[in-house]
């Protein structure tokens, strides 16, 4: 009989609950698989396999009693993973230990990898004991760059904290200035306190007019309820949402980096979890592991952090757009679009509702809805400040919905507005050569959009194709050969090679790209390239 390696640490009593975990981890249903580790780890509490396991679900499932049971143990064994160690400083700030808080965060700095925190959350346990320290970095440190990505938001927040709003507005500007991502956030965040300093004006001066996000809190503000939305912020406040930009920022890094990615975004959700359990009442934690829950794959449990912020809430209406997005990745199409069109109706709805709904409403094969919701995405730019990405969006849409007239027209402007965009010059060019059109002044586009983006393989393919077109079968093969060799996988590609081969006599390798290019095709393509493979090429099965 074959031994269990991974399971081989585990008593009998515990196995059962254990492989029910394993199964329903590689399942992807998390609190099937938190469940079922917690059974197994109340039998074998010794167990350091278990242990792990429960550890790691615990956290992407968001029951934190067995996380920090998880992690004790692993503690105690000496293997309680790097991120464990936030895990431990957001407990202790939550009970007030500020000597435990320091003694996990001594340990933080020498485990190196978030150690570039640590002036940050000693400022924070400085704060709870009443013997504040700003925070600072040592310009020598080597992780100098990295800590200088959150100081000042923090030292913002701290000075609120005290009311000192001197000191604030400085750290304000230069946090807001420094972020590429989860700015509306910030925003509320900071206008939150502002406003409950008394300072109404810099509060609102904070909130751009004519944003959804922002309607609920200028109107708080304007009426003097502004007040009661920002108590002056804890150390577990701060800490949790020092942890929650670093989750932002870790998921941001993993989809820039295919080799590590997943694991990257795996802790990207742990630490979003982190976040929320550092501070359980705020929005905005929650908004950050709602988005990377739905980036890595568990959209019913991106949907609940997202219906956890409540309807009162500043951040309400951020919320409601990761729900859309989260019920739409979770398969719920029609749900999502009705969300999103409600939202969308809403007065000062911003450019990316309506494109968000656009997606929906192209995804359901409506393009007429869809080129009507970006064509409203872009009522928020001056005519020559459109962005050229709105106007291919909507191309696209009428492109797709028979209305190339219309599209070419919308695409024409785009590419007048953005002559240097590789993307329009391929859609423009291509969509003319499809139909046969201007394909000499097609190709003209398409050469241009190759010298820009040598390396993609669409747009060679592009290129390739609009020299079989205007009649240069031997000058496209070499092209769409290098297209093939950057997309193997793509039907459309293989399928202008072969058609390309046959052209110029090569019956065998167009055969061979007929083949390959209808194991990945389907529908009225696929029939057609089963009648080339099997009567070789006609006028009537050219490629379009």
């Amino acid at each position: 009989m074959l031994a269990c390696p991974a399971a081989a640490s585990v008593d009998a009593p515990a196995l059962h609950a254990y492989a029910r975990g394993r199964l329903a981890d590689s399942d992807g249903a998390l609190n099937l698989a938190s469940s079922s580790y917690r059974a197994a780890l109340e039998q074998d509490p010794a167990s350091v396999d278990i242990a792990r396991r429960s550890y790691f679900q615990a956290l992407e499932s968001g029951d934190m009693p067995l996380a920090l049971q998880s992690a004790r143990l692993l503690e105690d064994q000496g293997l309680l993973p790097r991120d464990g160690t936030l895990l431990m400083i957001a407990d202790a700030l939550a009970r007030k230990d500020w000597a435990e808080a320091r003694r996990w965060t001594r340990r933080m700095e020498e485990e190196v990898n978030f150690g570039f925190l640590t002036s940050i959350v000693d400022s924070w346990i400085s704060l709870g004991e009443g013997r504040y320290v700003a925070p600072a970095i040592n310009s020598g440190d080597r992780f100098a760059a990295l800590a200088s990505r959150y100081i000042d938001e923090h030292t913002a927040l701290q000075a609120l904290a005290w009311r000192d709003l001197s000191a604030a507005m400085p750290a304000i500007r230069r946090a807001l200035a420094l972020r590429l991502v989860d700015l509306t956030g910030m925003r509320l965040t900071f206008a939150a306190q502002l406003a409950a300093a008394g300072d109404k004006d810099m509060a609102s001066a904070l909130l751009p007019e004519g944003r959804l996000s922002f309607a609920r809190a200028r109107a708080d503000i304007a009426s003097g309820k502004g007040r009661a939305a920002g108590a002056p912020m804890t150390p577990r406040q701060g800490f949790a949402r020092l942890i929650a930009r670093l989750a932002s920022d870790v998921a941001s890094d993993a989809a820039r980096d295919s080799a590590t990615g997943a694991s990257t975004a795996a802790l990207g959700i742990r630490l979003g979890r982190i976040a929320i359990f550092a501070d359980p009442d705020a929005a905005e934690p929650r908004l950050v592991a709602a988005r990377l829950l739905g980036q890595g794959g568990y959209p019913a449990f991106a949907a609940d952090e997202s219906r956890a912020v409540p309807l009162g809430s500043w951040f309400h209406m951020i919320a409601q757009g990761e729900l859309v997005d989260a019920l739409a990745d979770g398969g719920d199409k029609a749900a999502a679009t009705a969300l999103a069109r409600r939202i969308a109706a809403m007065p000062d709805a911003e450019s990316e509702r309506h494109v968000r709904l656009g997606r929906l409403l192209a995804d359901a094969k409506d393009f007429t809805g869809a080129a009507a919701a970006f064509r409203a995405a872009q009522g928020h730019y001056s005519p020559d400040a459109v962005p050229w990405a709105l106007l291919l969006f909507e191309g696209s849409a009428l492109e797709q919905g028979g209305q190339w007239d219309a599209a070419r027209a919308v695409l024409e402007r785009a590419a007048a507005l953005a002559p240097e965009e590789p993307m329009i010059l391929n859609y423009l060019g291509y969509a003319q050569v499809e139909r046969r059109q201007n394909v000499a002044t097609a190709l003209g586009l398409l050469k241009k959009a190759s010298s820009l983006r040598p390396d993609d393989a669409s747009i060679a393919d592009s290129l390739g194709w609009a020299r079989f077109v205007s009649g240069d079968k031997a000058g496209a093969v070499p092209i769409l050969e290098a297209a093939v060799a950057g997309a193997p996988d793509d039907a459309t590609i293989n399928e202008h090679l072969g058609d390309a081969y046959w052209s110029v006599g090569r019956r065998f390798e167009a055969r061979y790209a007929w083949t390959a290019a209808s194991t990945f095709a389907d529908g009225a393509i696929a029939q057609r390239l089963a009648a080339k493979m099997r009567e070789g090429m006609k006028p009537e099965y050219a490629a379009p």
